[in-house]
């Protein structure tokens, strides 16, 4: 495709998060959450309507900051080489949406993605989840890929709950951040959480945490914890 000629500005801002995009890649296989070439990441280009994603089908070890494409918001490409992701409608749709999300990651990590399976809820046993996840992470409805139908679940379910993490029933995990960097942390989390829950159910039954603690500790790590200057979910 022809590269498309953007104003300075928006040039640079497009350059600055094909790179960041590019190396956060890296991360998904770093930390088991996907294999061959499933998975993506995106992010909003801060200042335009624009996000950029990884190519579709294009091995994580070939990724580079000038293979990365760039979608309107409503999924259509606009400069790239490759075809988009095949779940580019699905991000699309949630940064028309969620104007506060400026980062998605969707992965087929194998404990989220088992329980994705059951089209079951990962209970909030852990303190780890009250931190992160304010509560339960969600079920998502099913949805099959090739139109927006992911994006308005995982739109729909994000408004229902303070977790930045979805499990689409039979699919797999989203999560969102305010930064394409705080989502990775997220799905990086929403596995941990997946595996040891399921551990603990191996085990017994887990023992619930009360919503008034959990609310208390989402309060305390989203608003008190670390030095203020990090990225959060």
């Amino acid at each position: 495709m022809e590269l498309v000629t953007f104003p300075a500005t928006a040039a640079e801002a497009v350059a600055l998060v094909r790179r960041e995009v590019a190396a956060l890649h890296a991360e998904l296989p770093r930390n088991g959450l996907v294999v061959w070439t499933a998975g993506n990441v995106s992010a909003r280009v801060p200042g335009h309507d624009l996000l950029v994603i990884k190519p579709s089908g294009v091995s994580y070890d070939e990724l580079t900051p000038e293979n990365m494409v760039v979608c309107d918001l409503e999924g259509t490409l606009v400069e790239g080489e490759h075809a988009p992701s095949s779940d580019t409608a699905a991000h699309a749709y949630v940064y028309a949406h969620l104007p506060e999300v400026n980062g998605v990651v969707h992965t087929h990590s194998t404990y989220a993605t088992a329980w994705a399976a059951r089209g079951e809820a990962i209970p909030c046993v852990l303190t780890m989840m009250g931190d992160e996840f304010g509560g339960e992470i969600p079920i998502g409805p099913f949805a099959l890929i090739g139109d927006d139908s992911i994006g308005q679940g995982l739109v729909a379910t994000l408004q229902q709950h303070r977790s930045r993490a979805v499990l689409m029933q039979n699919h797999g995990p989203f999560t969102v951040g305010a930064s394409a960097k705080a989502a990775v942390k997220t799905a990086v989390l929403c596995e941990e959480v997946a595996r040891t829950v399921h551990l603990s159910r191996q085990l017994g039954e887990p023992v619930p945490i009360p919503q008034a603690d959990i609310d208390r500790l989402y309060d305390r790590y989203q608003n008190a914890y670390g030095q203020h200057t990090k990225d959060r979910p």
